[in-house]
């Protein structure tokens, strides 16, 4: 693999950052605030950044790979195989770590449009389920 793998754990306000330094060779695993996100990753080289599939995930894949960054997202069920420590922001962006750099097929990055008429299917059946 030529590029760095990053893995991010997405949460509400602070997002969990894991890589290795390819300078120092040592373990970075921090917390960047929301509104510092994309300000980090502007100011890296291109990398293969992995994150867990959910609808705010898409969103991000959206604006790094703007950026020039190769982005997978990946069923949850398939990060968790890597998770071996108690489950905290700092073990899951591990596990992404370790999960984007295995061989499998990422989730497809949605667009806005697609997102969209997800949200749209999902409100319809909350309707009918209701009304029934």
């Amino acid at each position: 693999m030529n590029s760095m793998a990053v893995g991010v754990d997405v949460a509400k306000q602070v997002f969990q950052v894991h890589y290795v330094d390819r300078e120092t060779g040592g373990i970075v695993n921090k917390a960047i605030k929301r509104a510092k996100f994309l300000e980090f990753f502007a100011n890296r080289a291109a990398c293969l950044i992995g994150m867990e599939a959910c609808g705010g995930a898409h969103h991000w894949a959206r604006q790094l790979t703007q950026m020039g960054h190769e982005v997978r997202l990946m069923p949850a069920e398939f990060v968790k195989a890597f998770n071996i420590r108690n489950k905290n922001d700092a073990a899951d962006a591990r596990a992404i770590w370790l999960a984007v750099q295995q061989p499998g097929k990422p989730v497809a990055v949605k667009t806005e449009m697609q997102q969209a008429m997800v949200a749209l299917h999902r409100m319809r059946e909350q309707l009918v389920k209701f009304r029934t």
